[in-house]
């Protein structure tokens, strides 16, 4: 039997799902995610948070909208503001081929 502990990022990411659901806004989710995570350190010092969060965010982002466009990059590229070039290297970044 495995046990999965869900870190503090993973808790906000399905906190998001369920924003969705109570019409919390996304900056006021993330807000309390934060919140949170802070207050689990128990003191410790957090490290390289920008980078951790930017990734648990990022990678669900670009995996609903590649889904929202079945797939084709160069419309999930638009929708993303981003350049094809741009979203096949961060499709690269998180093994997402």
């Amino acid at each position: 039997m495995t046990l999965h502990f869900q870190s503090p990022v993973e808790d906000a990411v399905n906190q998001l799902s369920e924003a969705e659901n109570d019409n919390v806004s996304l900056n006021g989710t993330i807000k309390n995610m934060l919140e949170d995570y802070f207050n689990e350190l128990d003191g410790h010092p957090p490290a390289d948070l920008y980078q951790m969060v930017l990734q648990e965010i990022e990678q669900p982002l670009l995996e609903t909208v590649l889904h929202y466009t079945r797939g084709n990059q160069s419309k999930a590229a638009v929708l993303l503001g981003l350049n094809r070039g741009t979203l096949r290297k961060k499709l690269k970044q998180y093994d997402m081929n």
